[in-house]
């Protein structure tokens, strides 16, 4: 189900008997675009007439994409084909088709067939295994055979409606090889954008960053969903989701884990989504939403995973057999029931508030100076930041009123419903943006970015997150709502910064202009229950202080930079404990291989003592792409923390 570039006033729906309905959004009366019931196939359950896509500049490119099943001299193939409008883009007309893509087929299912136009200009084509079950073709299988494009993620450039084949670009993998026949190739396919998948059924881009959105089916347990990336491998059939399938070649080596997986019975097939960009108020406002055959919805919010990996289940809709899901060009999502019509999404209550468009509007800041925080928010600081891409930072925090910060055992800091933690970015002494970080009524974390105009009078709200080349030449990132809280995780309890350890510091409070310990004053104040007295709190260290030992401003620098994601039931699959309070033996990184690529390290562990060039985590925080960390919102690498690291790796003797 989908709109034309720019259209609204249609919907289009693709039917697997090989008709195409367009429906008058105003009247919903409905009548035929395309019928090519006489050339497709459909046997069997997976065959048919599966995807469909305009071209970008539709109409005035008269062409739509449509992915289907057909029957060649015996042999079954998967076909994309082009056809064109002949009348200013009311109907295609069938007798325009030319076949831009034959794949050959081994089996009647597995036939992906989805198709989607990139930000980039650039056509995507997901195929699954070529069928059977448990990727039997071939030694290695075809998900992980790169001289097959069954298996694939494909991307192609089809030109300008004059073209009658398509071309490859050339960012693509294995851009310069001749490109595979419908039965394949002798190297690695040029077409192939990603590989390792078992059936690709729908994938998306998100409307505000790009990213792209795989849902791909699963085999006997896991259903996953994967944000998919340029040359990156998905795993199957070696991995089902993020697990271990064929016993015999089980090394994940460079495989990339699923977004999010859920297990059978729960779910029977992912039907896959979308980022959520439309009009409502929401809190799912952001998150990729999407849904299971057998009528499940579902949604990545990663801090309400209650295991790795785990999605939220937002709705049982009970009979609804849900083949796929609709983005109007509003962003607003749409429902296909494979069996019984047609539904729009509609967010109920309790799923979030109204967020103001411009910060002066919040209540957050002073209404005559907005750089200034409004009264009654509670300025801090902490021992150790996070690193920002050399930004320095101011920070403040919101409670509702006769309400407390719980101060848990552990130092970690539980903020109530209806709380605010504000932060100010500089660079240079210029304000870039403001961020704010609400726990709204419903006890659930979201965060919002306000960007700062040239002569610092107002911030405007970012929605889907952008990118801004700053005046000094720095590309600073304004993170999606969705990428705050991946930072932001449930497992570090939402607010990263304040909690015990890091608060144990003195601070010159300007209001007042006294200093004093932040733990007492905050327990003067009544803010802390119980109150926390400095003399016996433990105290993180600031890993810019050279008088203390390497040891310690290290292990400081992993808790703040590292820890939320690196813990014991954090958002990633590796076992890694980063928080300072672990001892170095039981972080579970000295002289452990790693499980997701070894960067071409020689002899690569997580940490090896004594030597920094064959540690992994060291390699990543030095670059800034796909194996990078931070994974996302930095384009800077700290180069006093690498060094930081890297000194104290090469110091250490043992485990």
């Amino acid at each position: 189900m989908t709109q034309a570039p720019g259209d609204s006033s249609r919907w289009f729906v693709v039917q697997q008997g090989g008709v195409v309905s367009v429906i008058n959004s105003a009247t919903q009366t409905a009548s035929n675009f395309i019928d090519i019931t006489s050339r497709r196939e459909w046997a069997d359950s997976e065959e048919g007439l599966l995807g469909m896509a305009f071209h970008p500049n539709f109409p005035a490119d008269p062409r739509a994409f449509l992915s289907y099943t057909a029957n060649v001299s015996g042999q079954l193939v998967s076909r994309i084909s082009a056809f064109k409008t002949a009348d200013g883009g009311q109907t295609l007309d069938p007798s325009t088709e030319q076949v831009i893509l034959t794949l050959n087929q081994p089996e009647s299912n597995h036939n992906g067939g989805n198709l989607v136009f990139g930000p980039d200009g650039f056509l995507y084509a997901g195929f699954g295994d070529g069928g059977g079950g448990g990727d039997v073709h071939g030694t290695i299988g075809n998900g992980q055979n790169l001289n097959t494009m069954l298996g694939k993620m494909l991307r192609i450039d089809v030109g300008s409606s004059t073209a009658t084949t398509y071309s490859i670009p050339s960012s693509n993998p294995y851009a310069n090889n001749a490109k595979c026949t419908a039965t394949g190739g002798s190297a690695p396919c040029p077409e192939i954008y990603a590989y390792g998948f078992r059936n690709p059924w729908r994938f998306s881009f998100d409307k505000a960053t790009g990213d792209l959105w795989v849902a791909d089916v699963g085999q006997d347990l896991y259903e996953e969903i994967d944000r998919v990336v340029l040359g990156g491998n998905y795993g199957w059939r070696v991995r089902e989701g993020a697990h271990c399938y064929n016993a015999t070649t089980c090394s994940s080596a460079g495989m990339i884990d699923p977004v999010t997986e859920y297990m059978h019975p729960r779910g029977i097939a992912t039907t896959g989504g979308f980022v959520y960009r439309g009009t409502q108020t929401t809190s799912l406002y952001g998150r990729f939403i999407f849904a299971d055959f057998n009528g499940l919805m579902l949604a990545w919010i990663p801090e309400q995973a209650t295991a790795p990996l785990a999605p939220t289940q937002l709705m049982d809709s009970g009979s609804h057999t849900i083949s796929s899901l609709g983005q109007g060009n509003d962003g607003e999502l749409y429902v296909v029931d494979y069996n019984s019509g047609l539904y729009h999404i509609v967010f109920t209550a309790g799923m979030g508030g109204t967020v103001a468009s411009n910060l002066v509007d919040t209540g957050c800041v002073n209404t005559v100076n907005p750089t200034q925080a409004a009264s009654g928010l509670i300025p801090y600081d902490i021992n150790a930041a996070f690193w920002s891409d050399g930004a320095s930072k101011e920070r403040w925090m919101a409670l509702p009123n006769g309400q407390n910060i719980t101060v848990e055992s552990s130092g970690d800091w539980t903020f109530p419903n209806g709380s605010v933690l504000m932060k100010n970015f500089r660079v240079g002494g210029q304000l870039i943006e403001t961020r704010l970080l609400m726990r709204h009524d419903d006890g659930i974390w979201a965060g919002y970015s306000y960007e700062w105009d040239n002569a610092q009078s107002s911030a405007t709200r970012v929605q889907g997150g952008k990118t801004k080349t700053l005046a000094n030449g720095q590309a600073w990132v304004y993170p999606s709502e969705s990428q705050c809280i991946e930072c932001h995780t449930a497992v570090a309890g939402g607010s990263l910064g304040p909690m015990t350890s890091q608060l144990n510091r003195s601070y010159l409070y300007a209001s007042t202009g006294r200093t004093a310990n932040e733990l007492d004053t905050l327990s003067a104040i009544h803010v802390l229950s119980p109150n926390v007295s400095s003399a016996t709190a433990a105290v993180l260290t600031n890993p810019t202080d050279t008088t203390a030992s390497l040891n310690a401003r290290a292990r400081a620098y992993l808790q703040s930079n590292c820890s939320q994601c690196h813990q014991p039931s954090g958002p990633t699959p590796s076992s890694m404990d980063l928080r300072a309070t672990t001892t170095f033996g039981a972080t579970n990184t000295c002289n452990v291989a790693p499980i997701s690529g070894d960067l071409g390290l020689s002899n690569a562990k997580l940490i090896a003592p004594g030597n920094a060039a064959s540690s992994v985590l060291i390699a990543r925080i030095s670059r800034r792409d796909a194996h990078g960390m931070p994974p996302l919102g930095s384009t800077v690498v700290d180069a006093a923390g690498v060094a930081l690291l890297t000194s104290w790796v090469n110091s250490l003797s043992g485990c």
